[in-house]
């Protein structure tokens, strides 16, 4: 193996002027071995620290656009219908709407919990039969209660009806931090016995992952729909042909805008 041949020792100089003057050839070497590590440290963290913590541009925040800000994704994908609504979706609203908005959630999600009580507030309130609120599961990876959390919600939903869901969903997004341990897990059999389903049952089913394989179908399914982040709302007419998209916890306002525009083609 070739070895590297030593490195030349540099020649002492004595400086003709400025703070080291005077001082002894040794002295100086020393100081010049400190500044150039300090200089060296510097440049290093001036390439290290962009990356480790990133740069304002660099944040996953949108489903769309970067300037939606109210999702948890960059892409800008393209939309197309899901799998078909049926009578196995938990839905609210009037089922021969002329506009479904099926919505891809998770319940660890901030911009889904600020997104809920638009919909379930405005507009179910001001389109009553004009539309009909599908919900679907897509737990996020990084949500680390959002996949059993979207699992207990299906439990309730086979335990205890279309109306237990919704009570049920509804009070994890009243009371999650949405952090991704918003919600505890211990706390999900409670609820489901505050809401009146029995609680064995339920852990039952939560325990023996009897819903697991229904929460990944729903997430695939939105994905191969285009969904890539929480919420996505994907308005379709009473065919089930794909209109357009709600990629994000829009204001009402908007959301009305996609809704009227949904309605009037339909």
């Amino acid at each position: 193996m070739d070895t590297p041949a030593p490195a030349p020792q540099p020649t002492p100089v004595t400086p003709a002027g400025g703070m080291f003057q005077g001082s002894s050839p040794k002295l100086t070497f020393i100081f010049g071995i400190i500044a150039g590590v300090a200089v060296t440290t510097i440049i290093g963290l001036a390439i290290v620290l962009p990356k480790a913590y990133g740069s304002p541009k660099s944040t996953s925040t949108t489903t769309g656009t970067v300037a939606d800000a109210n999702t948890n994704t960059t892409a800008a994908p393209t939309y197309t219908a899901p799998k078909a609504v049926s009578d196995a979706d938990y839905q609210r609203g009037n089922k021969n709407a002329k506009v479904v908005l099926v919505e891809f959630s998770d319940y660890e999600c901030p911009f889904c919990k600020s997104f809920h009580p638009t919909m379930k507030d405005s507009v179910m309130k001001d389109y009553g039969d004009k539309v009909l609120w599908v919900y679907r599961q897509f737990p996020l990876s990084f949500h680390q209660n959002a996949e059993k959390e979207a699992e207990a919600a299906l439990c309730v939903g086979k335990l205890g009806g279309q109306d237990k869901f919704w009570a049920f969903s509804d009070k994890i997004f009243e009371r999650t931090t949405s952090n991704g341990l918003g919600f505890a897990l211990t706390d999900l059999g409670p609820l489901a016995k505050e809401i009146g389903v029995n609680q064995t049952k339920f852990q039952q089913c939560l325990d023996t992952g009897e819903m697991t394989a229904t929460v990944q179908a729903q997430q695939a399914d939105g994905t191969a729909a285009g969904v890539s982040g929480t919420p996505t709302t994907l308005v379709l007419d009473n065919k089930g042909k794909f209109i357009t998209a709600i990629p994000g916890a829009y204001p009402y306002s908007q959301v009305k805008t996609y809704i009227d525009q949904a309605l009037a083609q339909s």
